[in-house]
């Protein structure tokens, strides 16, 4: 058999790293860092090389399956659509389309194929009931962004090349490679920051692996991250610290965020996030002081009960300390494609709203066009007009990933018909009537539709499929387009390509007026998305705008670059890139001062309370079914101090039970001197065992699964965003 060597762009975590895949017909025979990547430089962690294992993961599905009598069956593709015709168009007609609900997973943002045609399907369908994985993660930081820069993607990152004092709150980047911050091989930027004489300090409940290699580590009691960053604002103000510099001419609300803090003191919010006054404000004077400092918080930050506070907190440090958008602060990244921040006027634009509508039964907020994704039981239970009785999944495992997962799995029994999109019969896709498989990764071209948006540095990459995908197996976008057809009425037997051609002459039509034709035939017979690549592409900030910009760059253009190209590093774009109607960073939204005005201390408690935590191998529940991933020892254990442990006569390796309000867990006990006090840690993802899914693997060391402690009423208010952090949990030997 023939050797080959392929290029491939990491599909399964944010820093997207470029593969040298080397196969042997159809068989993998390595995988490695590419050398040539522009972007990660030859980094690989042990995601990467897992990859084959998912190729050639026995339990991954090949065919649809429709559940007879309880059981699921193989069947073809034209047997599952005529189920799906015959099972969800019923409940379409009668009860209207509010009735069914789309909820989307994390690995849909990893697969251009349902990034950007999935949205066609919800269209489609006419609902609002839209639910994502965002709300168990970053909607805090996406609103906070919105309301302060305009849109819901203009989230700065650190400039960690050029930096030379960052502060890191609720992160762990040495093991995630960033999050909301594409940026492989954190650990050797890190290290070379600090070679240079910077300086890194971490804010954790825990001493993670990020805090291990940096400089300092403070402890903060979870939850607390708001009391932390008032007092460090505060501190600017009270201490003339506040120096904006040319960001000065651009800000909206200056004076009233100053009226808004004066009472934070750092002295008064010690007792709130643990942490001495004189810390606090040596934090804010070192911000102030330092040449290229940056403060960056990420999923701790959000996945409390003031998330969004504490997400425009951080970028209020950013602003008010001239850090913002400046080398070696925090910057805006300027993606080649995709980018609403790139497109239409520069400097203004209509901004970001909530509350366009509100929840059937709790009347949540809308924000961002979905409602929290931990009310989607609620909205299946409770009976009247709207409710939901169908549901589409798409690479979505809620019963384990979102709060009280036992509720929503009784709740996924009521529908009328639901339908998963997906690689895996897992606990949520057990309850589908209907399963339709995706491709491998490998079987796929790849391009990085959201993650330049979120990059240390500009680029642009692409990845060809590395095997011919399966025969008679239809790629995902032309899965979506014909299930969107199907709930428009138009039968399941349609022309998908002429879909595809009416969607992408709509959107050529927008972009081109008039030279519309001539852009069409620019672009050739390409089609699904490595269109709509090319067409954002050359109609982008770096593209060759179809012959106007020789220079600039096309698909085809990446296509004939090993490791893609260079766009260099990061560059101010204030005010570029606001869309706020002011033309001005909001440093006041009115939305989060009453949210502030609002603020309590919390009661004084000496129980535990219980964080999550990540692992470089298993970022999600899903990848726990991988065997390079897989081995080693048990993950899933309940990290706590050996004082906290012997309180509770526990011993490392025993059993604990832990009990909330929601429900109770056993879990095996690690002892761990970096966890803080009063905090026992538990990783996400995990509970492998119930009946019905098919991950062999998995089930074999399932784990318990912290969501089941959780209780789904506990959100940010603002966002939605669920509360999976600093939970109060009464934890016992058994």
């Amino acid at each position: 058999m023939s050797s080959r060597t392929h290029y491939r762009i990491c599909p399964l975590c944010e820093a997207c790293c470029g593969l040298e895949i080397r196969t042997e017909g159809p068989q993998v025979v390595s995988i490695r860092g590419a050398e040539h990547d522009v972007f990660s430089r030859g980094f690989i962690c042990p995601k990467g090389a897992s990859l084959k294992d998912l190729h050639e993961d026995p339990d991954r599905l090949r065919t649809p399956l429709i559940k007879r009598d309880g059981q699921f069956v193989e069947a073809t593709w034209d047997e599952a659509f005529a189920e799906i015709e015959r099972r969800l168009l019923p409940v379409l007609r009668e009860h209207g389309p509010d009735s069914v609900a789309a909820v989307a997973g994390n690995p849909s943002a990893h697969k251009i194929s349902l990034l950007a045609y999935f949205p066609r399907l919800v269209k489609a369908l006419g609902t609002r009931n839209i639910f994502s994985a965002s709300t168990l993660d970053q909607m805090p930081k996406q609103l906070s962004s919105g309301l302060m820069f305009g849109h819901w993607l203009s989230i700065p990152v650190p400039d960690i090349e050029r930096c030379d004092w960052l502060l890191i709150l609720g992160a762990n980047p040495m093991v995630s490679n960033g999050s909301l911050w594409t940026v492989p091989d954190y650990r050797g930027k890190a290290k070379a920051m600090r070679a240079r004489g910077g300086r890194i300090t971490v804010i954790d409940p825990r001493r993670n692996e990020t805090a291990a290699a940096a400089d300092e580590h403070v402890f903060i009691k979870p939850g607390g991250d708001v009391f932390l960053l008032l007092g460090m604002v505060n501190t600017l103000f009270s201490e003339g610290l506040v120096r904006p510099g040319r960001l000065a001419e651009h800000l909206n609300g200056l004076e009233a965020l100053r009226a808004a803090v004066q009472g934070f003191t750092p002295e008064k919010m010690a007792s709130g996030c643990g942490i001495a006054a004189d810390i606090q404000r040596r934090l804010a004077r070192e911000l102030a002081a330092a040449k290229a400092g940056a403060v960056y918080g990420r999923i701790g930050t959000c996945t409390q009960r003031h998330g969004t506070l504490n997400s425009w907190l951080v970028d209020v440090l950013n602003v008010l300390s001239g850090h913002l958008d400046a080398p070696g602060g925090m910057m805006f990244p300027k993606a080649a494609a995709f980018a609403a921040n790139t497109a239409g006027k520069p400097g203004s634009g209509k901004g970001v709203s909530t509350g366009r509508r509100h929840s059937r039964v709790s009347g949540a907020p809308e924000v961002f066009g979905e409602f929290p994704i931990t009310l989607l039981a609620e909205e299946i239970e409770s009976a009247g007009e709207g409710q939901v009785r169908a549901l589409i999944s798409l690479a979505a495992n809620p019963v384990l990933s979102a709060p009280n997962g036992a509720r929503l799995s009784r709740a996924l029994d009521q529908l009328d018909f639901m339908l998963s999109l997906d690689i895996y019969l897992n606990e949520t896709s057990r309850h589908a009537d209907v399963i339709l498989p995706g491709l491998s990764p490998l079987e796929d071209m790849h391009y990085d539709m959201a993650f330049p948006q979120l990059s240390f540095r500009n680029h642009a990459r692409f990845s060809e499929p590395v095997f011919e995908r399966p025969e008679g197996q239809p790629e995902e976008w032309e899965t979506l387009l014909r299930l969107a057809a199907l709930v428009e009425g138009r039968g399941v037997n349609v022309d998908v390509k002429a879909l595809d051609d009416a969607a992408i002459a709509a959107d050529v039509k927008r972009f081109a007026g008039d030279q519309a034709d001539g852009v069409m035939r620019a672009l050739g017979e390409q089609r699904g998305p490595e269109r709509l690549i090319d067409l954002a592409l050359r109609s982008g900030p770096y593209g060759d705008r179809f012959g106007l910009k020789p220079e600039g760059i096309s698909l085809a253009k990446i296509k004939a670059a090993p490791g893609g190209i260079d766009l260099g590093a990061l560059q101010p774009r204030i005010p570029e890139l606001l869309r706020t109607p002011s033309g001005r960073i909001e440093l006041a939204p009115p939305l989060l001062l009453d949210e502030l005005a609002q603020l309590t201390m919390p009661e004084a408690s000496d129980g535990l309370l219980l964080i999550g935590r990540r692992d470089m191998r298993s970022g999600n529940s899903w990848m726990h079914n991988l065997p390079v991933l897989a081995k080693g020892p048990q993950r899933c254990t309940l990290l706590i101090h050996p004082d906290e442990a012997a309180k509770r006569h526990l011993t490392d390796g025993t059993m604990a039970r832990l009990t909330t309000a929601t429900g109770s867990i056993v879990v095996p006990v690690s002892l761990c001197t970096d966890m803080g006090p009063g905090v026992v840690s538990l990783p996400h993802g995990w509970g492998h065992d119930l009946p019905g899914a098919r991950l062999q693997l998995a089930a074999q060391r399932p784990g318990a699964n912290m969501n089941e402690l959780l209780a789904e009423g506990l959100r940010d208010p603002l966002s939605g965003n669920a509360v999976l952090s600093g939970v109060p949990v009464e934890v016992c030997a058994i």
